[in-house]
């Protein structure tokens, strides 16, 4: 057995052993817990409640305040100096990408090995606090994030809830055709083939059928730095993105799509998608249509910055450091505009469960820390379809709860050492409680 199917395997009996081990103490959430910790936050309002306090019973949240009723029978969790929040949403993530060369990935590993590699990787990233995501497309893996979700949902294994999309949509020669291999050796492409307004409709009702709950498309191509400007082609026309979106609406539901630069950013704003991820670039115009759509983007500022960190060569190191100096300059340039973000990573290019640098570098990038937590849970939660149900502290909502060491309105890095994770009011996660 070669050094790489070795680790895998490892890394599979080691993932399942440490679930069936943890799972059946927890699986009953039917009985009431109450937490305790030093602060909780209002994220609506940007309230501290301390001490903080929210009751339990099932899987959804009974009470909140600084102090609740205490069942008789019921389960009480001190987790001491730390706040309550929702739980953490990335609105972008790959769960069938881990480091290393995306093409190789689907041409080296098979589906069935990919598939076990993602169920891992949603594990990791719930432990990491994250109990919602949105996977944005499988990479080559087709519609087994179905599979992934549906095993969530059944409690068969841990994860988030998952909104998931099968493969994203591209056309030949996109950004996902492996265009840099030998054309005459056929590599398939890591999305699907759309070309045109009939290939892309049939590709959407495809996906449909086989259980996506939105729709990925790739607006535009490889990113370029020339003279210190972000160029990128666009891969459909207005015309052909109105018509996907015409055609998902039928289905109920919604088109988000990778858009760099312009006039991608615009022609994605102007047919009225749900999310324009990435968003380096845009102009006035594009932010305009975007606040006037409800039109959020999703920065994804961690994947710049790893792809910069960890080049190839100085020649990658150099562009991608350009690039994502750029990135930077236009963002403060968005926020000032007034348009609406939503926190999502792009993980899966690096390391799963580690993507709560986000946060971080929003903040370090121009949000106040209350901003970017309402970004991520409220503007999440409406943008995967849980508005009301996930992303706030309030009774009848899912109890998708974590701990976080500190206060995140003074450090926003308290949110990459999250200490405890309730979904759906089963713990996943327990640390040691934190002292005064």
């Amino acid at each position: 057995m070669n050094e790489s199917k070795f680790g895998l395997r490892c890394a599979l009996l080691l993932g399942l052993a440490a679930y069936s081990t943890a799972v059946p103490a927890q699986q009953d959430a039917a009985h009431s817990v109450v937490l305790h910790a030093a602060r909780l936050l209002e994220v609506g309002t940007g309230r501290l409640i301390a001490p903080g306090e929210i009751l339990i019973d099932g899987e959804r949240i009974s009470a909140v305040g600084s102090t609740v009723a205490h069942p008789s029978g019921g389960q009480f969790i001190d987790l001491g100096n730390t706040t309550l929040l929702p739980g953490l949403i990335d609105a972008h993530v790959h769960l069938f990408l881990h480091p290393g060369a995306e093409d190789l990935q689907t041409v080296q590993e098979s589906v069935p090995q990919r598939t076990i590699m993602a169920a891992l990787a949603a594990k990791e990233d719930l432990m990491a606090g994250f109990t919602a995501e949105r996977d944005m497309g499988t990479e080559g893996a087709e519609s087994a994030d179905t599979a992934v979700r549906r095993a969530i949902d059944a409690g068969l294994i841990p994860g988030p809830r998952l909104r998931v999309s099968g493969n994203a949509i591209d056309i030949l020669g996109g950004h996902e055709d492996a265009v840099g291999f030998n054309p005459a050796q056929h590599i398939l492409s890591n999305a699907t083939y759309a070309n045109g307004v009939d290939e892309l409709v049939t590709a959407i009702r495809a996906q449909h059928k086989e259980g996506s709950d939105f729709v990925k498309i790739y607006e535009t191509g490889l990113d370029e730095m020339r003279d210190g400007v972000l160029h990128a082609p666009y891969l459909y026309t207005v015309a052909e993105l109105n018509a996907a979106v015409e055609e998902a609406a039928r289905l109920g539901v919604v088109v988000a799509v990778h858009a760099t630069a312009e006039p991608g950013t615009m022609y994605a704003a102007r047919a009225g998608v749900a999310s324009i991820d990435h968003a380096t670039q845009l102009s006035d115009e594009t932010m305009q249509l975007m606040k006037e759509k409800h039109i959020p983007a999703v920065p994804t500022f961690s994947l710049f910055e790893y792809l910069a960190e960890h080049a190839a060569n100085p020649a990658e190191a150099q562009q991608a450091r350009a690039l994502f100096e750029y990135k930077a300059r236009e963002f403060r340039k968005q926020i000032n505009a007034g348009i609406s973000f939503v926190v999502g990573s792009d993980v899966g290019p690096f390391p799963h469960g580690t993507q709560a640098r986000e946060f971080e570098l929003m903040v370090k990038y121009g949000m106040r820390p209350l901003a970017v937590l309402q970004a991520d849970m409220l503007n999440g939660a409406r943008l995967l379809g849980w508005e009301g149900q996930i992303g706030e502290l309030k009774p009848g909502y899912y109890a998708d709860i974590v701990a976080v060491p500190g206060n995140p309105l003074e450090d926003i890095t308290a949110v990459e050492h999250v200490v405890f994770v309730m979904k759906g009011g089963i713990v996943a996660r327990r640390s040691p409680p934190i002292g005064p």
